[in-house]
């Protein structure tokens, strides 16, 4: 030791660098949104069969109140995937940062427009100034060609599988993280292929994306809880 240079205690010794990142917070908020995302897909889905279950022929449109119910399912789904974006985000290392950081953009965007959309035919939609009018059904309906079907697709057809396939890198791991990662890619390679149906024409052909975005991106948000879960019971927070 030498004269006037105090020994470094070891409060004064940096920690290593895995020790400076355990978000507890990120994987809080990931095990409430992952579980909020599956469970709310999981009633979609039950309502959405509800509905068609009564419907009187098969090309009426869903009656209420199932419709009305699943436009506000959809309104708490959408904010749901962008928290769970960003828990991914934040839980993954430094170099998969950039990756996260776009996935979450592209969730986001796809959470404004159908949010925008949604709720514009839950509040407006029902209105008789607006439902009388000739070119309502050019808007507000979900029979191709309309603009509220336009960007429906564009949200998750486009934008999401966009940041599905950002996310997949950020999530980092072997077992169940890789099952969550090809989840996120089949997830991604369905919704794109949803596109199919504007191009043939053919709206049937686009439940293939409905599968990508409603069935099986569910199942991922569920892992993803399970994995952050896992994380969190493995290391307890600082106090």
């Amino acid at each position: 030791m030498n004269p006037g240079h105090p020994t470094a205690s070891a409060a004064d010794t940096p920690a290593p660098p895995h020790q400076l990142r355990r978000p507890f917070e990120a994987w809080r908020l990931g095990v409430v949104s992952g579980a909020a995302v599956a469970a709310l897909c999981f009633v979609y889905l039950v309502v959405l069969a509800i509905g068609l279950a009564t419907l009187p022929s098969p090309d009426h449109p869903v009656q209420q109140p199932w419709f009305a119910l699943l436009e506000l399912l959809i309104l708490f789904i959408a904010p749901a995937m962008v928290a769970l974006a960003m828990a991914i985000g934040c839980s993954a290392s430094p170099g998969r940062w950039p990756w996260a950081l776009l996935g979450l953009v592209f969730f986001a965007l796809c959470a404004l427009t159908t949010s925008a959309v949604h709720f514009c035919i839950l509040v407006l939609g029902g209105q008789e100034a607006f439902a009388d009018a000739p070119w309502a059904t050019l808007v507000f309906s979900f029979r191709w060609p309309s603009l509220a079907y336009a960007l429906d697709i564009l949200a998750w057809d486009v934008f999401f599988p966009l940041g599905a396939l950002c996310l997949a890198p950020a999530v980092q791991g072997v077992g169940l993280a890789g099952r969550v990662r090809a989840l996120l890619v089949i997830s991604a390679a369905l919704s794109l292929a949803g596109l199919a149906g504007v191009a043939l024409g053919d709206m049937q052909v686009r439940l293939i994306g409905v599968v990508g975005y409603a069935v099986v991106f569910p199942a991922a948000a569920a892992m993803v809880a399970t994995l952050l879960l896992r994380k969190l019971r493995a290391t307890e927070p600082p106090t």
